[in-house]
């Protein structure tokens, strides 16, 4: 089976495109049109092969941010013809097959945040922060309590935090109920503000930033 296309070089300067194209095409009419036409799924990646890539890397690094991104779009090419098209955005999705490929590298993630913890420097960690303000995703107390998560609270919170994904869209990332998600969120949020607890600056930025009515936000440590 070939294998997909190609990536584009990004026209847009940032990395990022729209939901629907230039033709109007959102995610799930490009998947199917792609089945007829595969060169088209190359308009997939070039939306979120950046995202994806940017959220593997602070998990993992940028080296196995690279292979995982690539395997990310291989399977999602190869499976897409057993894409929900009622699911019109495509985000969950890849997500969700960027979320497997990670469990398979826990050991090395948890070292990571372990050794962060530590010694206050990994250079995997270190790739974690897009910005030089980006304080909180580099301090060791916060590596400490990402490390003593269970696996599940560790995916739940990182998509909502690191990958802007909605309750809703981690429910469909992960396959998992929203209630579950809910909880989990919940719990690792919990777990985070007690590992913290004894510095003032995190216990103030742990509380989650208010939400409109039906809208939740991620928790303002994650900004």
């Amino acid at each position: 089976m070939p294998g997909p296309p190609p990536a584009r070089p990004d026209t847009q300067g940032d990395g990022r495109e729209d939901s629907e194209d230039r033709g109007g095409r959102d995610d799930a009419d490009v998947i199917t049109r792609s089945l007829a036409e595969p060169e088209l799924f190359a308009g997939l990646y070039d939306r979120h092969a950046p995202d994806i890539h940017r959220y593997v890397a602070r998990r993992l690094g940028e080296g196995p941010a690279d292979d995982i991104t690539a395997e990310t779009f291989l399977i999602a090419f190869r499976t897409r013809d057993r894409y929900d098209t009622a699911h019109r955005l495509a985000r969950p999705w890849l997500y969700g097959i960027a979320a497997n490929l990670i469990g398979k590298h826990r050991r090395t993630e948890v070292r990571a945040l372990k050794a962060l913890a530590r010694t206050g420097h990994d250079p995997v960690a270190a790739s974690w922060s897009d910005r030089a303000d980006d304080r909180i995703a580099v301090q060791a107390p916060l590596a400490g309590a990402l490390a003593a998560l269970s696996p599940g609270d560790r995916h739940v919170l990182l998509l909502v935090a690191w990958a802007d994904l909605g309750y809703q869209e981690v429910a469909e990332a992960l396959r998992i109920p929203l209630g579950t998600v809910r909880s989990r969120l919940n719990r690792a949020r919990r777990k985070v503000r007690e590992a913290l607890s004894t510095d003032p600056a995190f216990t103030s930025a742990l509380d989650p930033s208010p939400a409109p009515a039906g809208q939740e936000l991620n928790p303002s440590w994650t900004k």
